[in-house]
Formats: structure tokens, sequence, C-alpha cells
């Protein structure tokens, strides 16, 4: 379905992460606003659910008599439920993240996080890409996943990242996941400098993943060792920079989103200069 695409360079991983064929999906839609697609075959199978879901200009929508958030999510949830106990779809995580017509836009519904791929609900998070100035150049903190991570298990990933929960402000999610993932005091976290976003739109086995990831800088004293403290990390290894972007560059050893923010770090830092023939592909890329 898609073009072959090639085994090095960085291109490649903006383009791997904005694959997809639109055709084989219709719009899920509430209160007339689009917030997602699914798949053809998924919407038929919402549909033989009966409520809340009802067929909607070729798509699909919640019944109107659904009035506000709460119920919404709650109709939603128990029709999850049934399809989780039917094996349509994995195991629910009991993280909800906001359903919204937009960024900063008023909260539609809640959703499971497992569900959210299977709806091409926009999903948002945040990642930190951590370093240290040294007198020989850069050096960029790296984690290394966990071999039990259901997605990249054992791929690098940023020192801190993760996805904004319903509820949360980002601020406050940033200093969640620091403490989770790194061993960050929350003084340190909210020293990161917020530093634009990466988006994409990914087809995967699941669905869409039309998805926006909010990037931080943060500058760390040469002497801090990040430490993990909720098992997700098995290891923090603090790279010079080009060993980062040779690795990027060379392998598929990083998380496939990760790929992304760890380019816009080096194309923001000079490293990535206009003189590289991908420059102005990978600029426009990374902000679909």
């Amino acid at each position: 379905m898609f073009d072959n695409l090639p085994t090095t360079g960085f291109l490649r991983h903006v383009r791997a992460c904005n694959r997809h064929d639109l055709s084989g999906f219709r719009a899920f839609s509430i209160e007339g606003v689009t917030v997602g697609q699914v798949r053809t075959g998924f919407m038929e199978r919402l549909l033989t659910l009966g409520l809340p879901f009802l067929p909607d200009a070729g798509g699909i929508t919640l019944h109107p008599g659904l009035d506000g958030p709460q119920a919404r999510t709650r109709a939603v949830a128990s029709a999850l439920e049934r399809l989780v106990a039917d094996g349509v779809i994995p195991r629910l995580r009991g993280e909800m993240y906001g359903v919204t017509a937009g960024w900063g836009q008023p909260l539609l519904m809640e959703m499971d996080r497992a569900a959210v791929p299977f709806f091409g609900v926009t999903a948002y998070g945040l990642h930190v890409n951590g370093f240290v100035r040294r007198p020989e150049g850069l050096h960029l903190w790296v984690g290394k996943r966990a071999m039990d991570r259901g997605v990249a298990p054992g791929q690098y990933d940023n020192l801190v990242a993760g996805g904004q929960p319903a509820g949360l402000s980002l601020p406050e999610n940033l200093v969640k996941e620091a403490w989770e993932e790194a061993g960050l005091p929350a003084e340190m976290a909210l020293t990161a400098v917020p530093v634009g976003t990466v988006t994409y739109l990914m087809e995967q086995e699941k669905g869409l993943k039309p998805d926006v990831l909010f990037l931080y800088d943060l500058e760390l004293p040469a002497d801090f060792i990040p430490r993990n403290t909720d098992g997700e990390v098995e290891r923090f290894e603090l790279w010079p920079i080009a060993k980062v972007a040779a690795s990027v560059r060379d392998s598929d050893d990083w998380k496939f989103n990760v790929n992304l923010t760890v380019i816009d770090f080096l194309i923001r830092h000079g490293w990535l200069t206009p003189d590289h023939p991908e420059y102005l592909d990978l600029c426009r890329g990374l902000r679909r």
C-alpha cells in the first residue's frame, strides 16, 4: 500500500510517520464536528452494537441524546468493554485522553488511551530532550526502553516522554512524567523550555495516529544522573550529539516518533544545517 522506504537517512523517519491511505476510513463526529477517522470495517462493527453509535453522512456519530462529556464518556466506555470482551480491541489502560475539536477547545468526551487510535482521535503528548553542554559539544541523554514495553521495547527514547491525559495541564504532566521516567524533581523539570511541536499522521494496524507532540529542551547540570522510577526505562546513556545523529540516520533503533523529536533538536541546535540535502523536506515534514 505504501512506497518502499530507504534504509538510511533522516527523512525516511518522517515519511514513515506520515504513511497513510485515508480511502479506507470514515469520519467519526460528535455534535457535527469531526473528531476522528475510523476504518470502514471497525465502523461497521461499532454500528452492530447499536447505541451510542449512529450512522452519519457515510461516517459515524454519537447519539445526540447523550448530553455532555460525562454521558458520552460513560456510553462509549460501556461499548469499549464489549469490544474488549469480543477481542476487537486490546485491554483498556485506565488512562483517559480528552476528545476535542482541537487543542484548547472544550472537552467533548474522554476516551481510554488504548482505544484512541481505533477512532483516529488526535492524541497529544510531550517529549523532553535533556542535554548537557560539554567543552567538546552537546551531549544528549538517551533512554533505552525496557524490554517489556508494549510499544518499541528495547528501543531508544527521549529523556522524558509521555501522553497527555485528560485533567492535567502540560506543566503538571511534565512534572509527573519527569519524576516517573527520569527522577527529575519538579523544580528542575519546570526549567524545561517549550520549543514547539512535531505533528504527523500515521496509519497503523489499529487505525490512525494524528499525533501532536509538544517539545521541550531541558539543559541539565553536568553532574546530574537520571534514574527511572516506573520501570519503563532500562537505563540512560549520555551520548555526544554526533553519535545521536548517526544512530538516527543509519539505524532503526529509536522509537518511531522519537526519531522526529531528535531530528527537530538537531535542526534547532544547528547540527543539521541547510547544506544537508534533506533539510527543507525535514523542516516541512516535521509539521504535518
